[in-house]
């Protein structure tokens, strides 16, 4: 794959209609790119994933939480979680749309 464009919007539709919370929607072998969306109030059931992960906020507030460690996010936020280490979105306030890196691409 040389390129390919992707509409969040579009992304985000067909995240909804899955059903599921995150839906991947780019793949190559160095990484991985998925939206995850998590609505006001809700639990956030991930648990620690093999690859580093950087989390871009397009929407939202809620506190990322690392070992117990919790740090507010809002829009425009990019966090970065190193392989294996274990994290969750709480508190969420407000509906949370975020785009997702895995590298290297995330293991099914």
């Amino acid at each position: 794959m040389r390129f390919e464009i992707a509409r969040l919007d579009d992304v985000r539709g067909e995240r909804e209609r899955s059903g599921e919370l995150s839906l991947e929607f780019l793949r190559v072998p160095a990484l991985s790119l998925s939206v995850y969306e998590l609505p006001a109030g809700a639990e956030d059931p991930q648990k620690p994933h093999a690859e580093d992960e950087v989390y871009y906020v397009v929407g939202g507030r809620a506190k990322f939480d690392v070992d117990g460690e919790q740090r507010p996010i809002a829009p425009g936020d990019v966090v970065f979680v190193a392989a294996e280490v274990p994290h969750k979105f709480v508190e969420i306030e407000d509906d949370l749309t975020l785009l997702v890196v895995f590298a290297p691409a995330k293991s099914r």
